[in-house]
């Protein structure tokens, strides 16, 4: 299986399964000398892992990270960084009864159809499991983007939309909200769709500030390019929008232009990227979260032998990715904009 492999210079490579004995990842690339500690990846680990609230799975895993390499007396030597989280609470009994069935919005049926096999057992490589190691490689990550700073909040969750944006709130309530007047609604959303055996989906706005001018190249290596397709590497991810984002089909010229004056820019429409290279603007973010696909709620699928059936899916699964999705989203926006910083040294 080809595709567990991102970046060009800061590369990473993560590994195993959502029940096997532990998933990891591989860095290569990070320069040396950068001093990185097991706490600074558990901290951004703790804020995804499982457990943490109402609003999320009880999974009970501590993510515990554990450097195997790279690192020595606190900081990185130029070589292969490699991390491990060992899978502590991972219970297959609940997924013995999907063995021969397909669950809808799963990659059940794609895999099997792909590769002819696949891991029921929480779903293998596809669980978003497998984020704990993109959010671990993201620590590192950010250690290298010195003076750029990234926050992603729930923007929307279910019907509820946040208003306002305190970036002081978003780690003071269960559901990564920036507004606190929105925090309660979102909750309840989430509660009552966990209450009617379902899930709820939302959006998550990403603002990375200070990011310098030009990481980017033209045509095909365009930031915002790497950007989306980074984001939507994420399972749960379904859209995506930077800067004025879709509202552009509304404007004009004249509207969505981001005029200069001595100042700098009057605007910022663009999101802070032009021609696929940053302007030195805040870079803005959205992506579209779809509600969680494993839902207790009965629904029609078919088994392995292509005969109709009926299929709820039990065990500890979270009502909304979305307050969990944000340390995950952060990590890839840090993974790309590393590797950038890293290749624009190459062009100096």
């Amino acid at each position: 299986m080809s595709g567990s492999n991102f970046g060009n210079i800061f590369k990473i490579s993560t590994w195993g399964e959502s029940h096997g004995v532990a998933i990891g990842v591989v860095i290569d690339g990070c320069p040396a000398g950068i001093e990185v500690s097991g706490e600074d990846i558990q901290k951004e680990l703790d804020r995804r892992r499982p457990g943490q609230s109402k609003v999320t799975t009880s999974r009970g895993e501590d993510d515990k990270v554990e450097i195997l390499s790279g690192v020595f007396e606190g900081k990185t030597t130029g070589t292969p960084i490699s991390l491990m989280i060992r899978n502590k609470d991972s219970d297959s009994s609940k997924y013995k009864e999907l063995k021969n069935k397909f669950r809808p919005g799963h990659a059940d049926f794609t895999y099997m159809k792909k590769y002819g096999l696949r891991d029921h057992n929480g779903g293998g490589r596809s669980s978003g499991r497998e984020t704990a190691a993109r959010v671990a490689a993201g620590a590192v990550a950010r250690k290298v983007l010195k003076g750029v700073s990234i926050n992603a909040y729930a923007k929307q969750i279910g019907r509820i939309i946040a208003k306002k944006i305190d970036l002081k709130q978003i780690e003071k309530n269960d559901v990564r909200c920036a507004d606190k007047d929105a925090v309660k609604a979102m909750e309840g959303e989430i509660m009552n769709a966990r209450a009617d055996n379902d899930s709820v989906g939302g959006i998550v706005e990403i603002i990375i500030s200070g990011s310098p001018v030009g990481l980017g190249d033209p045509v095909f290596d365009k930031l915002d390019a790497d950007l989306a397709k980074a984001l939507m590497s994420i399972g749960a991810v379904k859209g995506i929008e930077m800067g004025a984002g879709f509202d552009v089909a509304c404007m004009r010229g004249s509207e969505d232009n981001d005029q200069i004056n001595a100042k700098g820019f009057v605007t910022n429409n663009s999101g802070g990227i032009l021609g696929g290279i940053s302007t030195g603007e805040d870079i803005i973010i959205r992506i579209a979260v779809k509600p969680t696909a494993s839902i207790a709620k009965e629904q029609n699928t078919i088994d392995v032998k292509g005969k109709g059936c009926k299929i709820k899916v039990e065990g500890r699964h979270d009502p909304c990715i979305v307050p969990r999705i944000i340390p995950v989203a952060e990590a890839m926006v840090a993974l790309v904009l590393a590797d950038k910083m890293l290749m624009q040294r190459c062009v100096k």
